[in-house]
């Protein structure tokens, strides 16, 4: 066997019922043309094409074909397995608004430098969305990016991605404010109020176009999260990758819906300051941020440009 690890290797299996007498000898063959003997050994043995791979890679290719796969078992859940499996994502980022809640509040003493502060609540923010997404929890900005693929590839319908769009975001949202209550009773244990108030107002005070790019850039960064777990290896690496794009969204204070939600959900039980409907403003105006940012800067370009690619070959 050649040391390509791309090269095509041509091997064959002996089937149960022939004679292991009755395969040709490779000495005894010698005499004879090569498609002759092609001929009697195809008859002898079942032909079986190996293609060896490097593991460490994934080619692009490779790379959009398990997307494809992931997207239309995503698309094919059952409802109750959608929901049920958004409603846990919606709970676990609790975590993520609980560990911001309690790092904003920790580096409150820290007012002089504000970089300083922003940096060490970014670290914490990745943390719900790390066990979130190893869980495998139907989250709206991650897994369901990954089920346009496809829809582009005419694999499945618009219709059905509308539905898992809108399954998934209800429980997610559900789920969000599940955790912001359960959050909002544990208060005296966590300690985070101040927190949550301080997230509230980062959430509701820039201007719609301003929540909406925001929301984009999340959606965006949450999209090429989970292209790169389809690209790496199972394991470190793929917590590695969630960590990355999240701690770049905390650092930012990009807007992301569901994260978003819990910490809005929680500002509104924490207060008075904030309303039902600017909870309902921000978490549109992300929902659709996010949306545009993982569907079409990830998904649509990702495809154009692997089947481009595909086509020019």
């Amino acid at each position: 066997m050649s040391d390509d690890p791309n090269q095509l290797t041509r091997t064959t299996v002996v089937p149960g019922d022939v004679d292991a007498a009755s395969i040709p000898d490779e000495g005894a063959g010698a005499a004879k043309d090569r498609p002759t003997r092609r001929l009697e050994e195809d008859r002898a043995w079942v032909p079986v094409i190996v293609k060896r791979t490097d593991q460490s890679t994934r080619h692009p290719d490779d790379v959009l074909a398990s997307a494809i796969a992931e997207g239309l078992e995503q698309l094919n859940r059952p409802t109750l397995s959608l929901g049920l499996s958004s409603i846990t994502a919606g709970l676990i980022l609790g975590f993520t608004a609980m560990a911001v809640g309690i790092g904003t509040v920790a580096v409150a003493p820290l007012e002089a430098w504000p970089m300083v502060g922003r940096l060490l609540v970014a670290v914490a923010y990745p943390l719900g969305f790390v066990i979130c997404l190893t869980s495998g929890a139907e989250l709206f900005t991650e897994h369901t990016a990954t089920a346009v693929y496809p829809v582009l590839d005419r694999k499945a319908g618009f219709a059905r991605l509308l539905r898992l769009w809108a399954i998934v975001a209800a429980g997610n949202l559900v789920g969000a404010f599940a955790s912001a209550g359960l959050l909002t009773l544990a208060e005296p244990v966590v300690g985070a109020r101040q927190g949550y108030i301080e997230v509230g107002r980062h959430l509701v005070s820039p201007s719609a176009f301003s929540l909406l790019v925001s929301a984009v850039l999340a959606g965006w960064l949450m999209a090429l999260g989970a292209w790169l777990i389809t690209a790496t290896q199972p394991g470190f690496s793929q917590i590695v990758s969630i960590y990355i794009v999240t701690f770049l969204i905390g650092l930012g204070g990009l807007h992301h819906s569901i994260a978003g939600a819990v910490e809005m959900f929680a500002a509104v039980l924490a207060s008075t300051e904030f309303t039902l409907v600017q909870a309902a403003r921000f978490i549109g105006l992300a929902l659709i941020g996010n949306l545009i940012g993982g569907s079409f800067f990830v998904a649509v370009l990702n495809y154009a440009h692997i089947r481009e690619t595909q086509r020019g070959g």
